[in-house]
């Protein structure tokens, strides 16, 4: 068992989860009011950094902002390139509360993004402005968190390296909270059906536009969050050749996040699992193997 994979138990912070959550759609989609549309939507994405989540630079009219949820200090951090600066402090209190606080930061450097105010992707979307529910922020938990997702991105930007086709950065969604990495044949994919909770199908559409397998970490589908690994559109026999790890629940591949943390040698065991789903979906879909 590896000490550089923290353990943090997702019944011991879902409150907290779930607040930040809306926390980084807010801030999300600040950055996608902003920055210039990119396939499947790698333009609205956040980035692990050594202090937290970072939307990384985003222009705006002749300059550029970014945000970084700093886990160390416990700040959002809202940095313009002409030297204008805010904080919002991450601490117990209602998303809306961090919604107005970090609006009116923003205000303050002359930015006024026009974003919709509803999260994504959740089953109850409360508008953030009437969000009183989730005011839950435990900061060691959120630290953990976060040093789970560097150790995930270490591995899955290894992991990258290993492919030289269309791929993805290995960045965090924040519509269902996880960092992802995807892999793309260069095939066109049959129009997704849709499906995800308040979330447009058009959405979806361009998401899953192109023939892909997708790997990644969230904080569900285990006592400790899960790695996760599947294919669109699934191949046939695809559940067969993964059974080892294929929930018919998710309809995807998955690897409990202590799994790995407990083996012998961490970054083995989560490269194992990930070479074995790309090959099974790559193998079954008969992509290119010169990618």
């Amino acid at each position: 068992m590896s000490a550089a994979w923290p353990r943090l138990r997702v019944a011991d912070w879902t409150e907290t989860r779930d607040t930040l959550h809306m926390w980084t759609q807010i801030v999300g989609k600040i950055r996608m009011a902003y920055a210039p549309p990119v396939n499947h939507w790698w333009h609205v994405t956040l980035y692990p950094t050594a202090r937290g989540l970072s939307t990384s630079s985003v222009p705006y009219a002749d300059g550029v902002l970014d945000m970084e949820f700093d886990f160390v200090q416990h700040r959002l951090h809202i940095r313009t390139s002409n030297g204008g600066a805010r904080e919002v402090a991450l601490e117990p209190k209602t998303v809306a509360t961090f919604y107005r606080e970090t609006l009116a930061a923003l205000a303050e450097l002359g930015l006024n993004p026009d974003i919709h105010p509803v999260p994504n992707e959740v089953e109850v979307a409360i508008p953030f402005a009437e969000d009183d529910r989730n005011c839950s922020y435990d900061g060691a938990a959120a630290q953990l968190f976060w040093r789970q997702l560097l150790q995930a991105e270490r591995v899955l930007g290894r992991f990258r390296s290993e492919f030289v086709g269309k791929a993805s950065p290995v960045h965090f969604f924040w519509g269902a909270m996880d960092l992802a990495y995807t892999r793309f044949s260069g095939e066109v994919a049959p129009q997704h059906p849709g499906g995800a909770p308040n979330c447009p199908p058009w959405v979806m559409h361009e998401g899953y536009s192109h023939e892909l397998a997708s790997f990644g970490f969230w904080p569900g589908g285990g006592a400790e969050g899960a790695f996760y690994a599947y294919a669109y559109p699934e191949p046939a026999g695809y559940p067969e050749r993964t059974a080892e790890f294929y929930d018919k629940n998710l309809q995807e591949c998955v690897l409990p996040y202590e799994t790995v943390a407990e083996s012998a040698d961490p970054d083995a065991t989560l490269l194992a699992f990930l070479r074995e789903t790309y090959t099974a979906a790559a193998d079954l879909a008969d992509w290119d193997h010169s990618r």
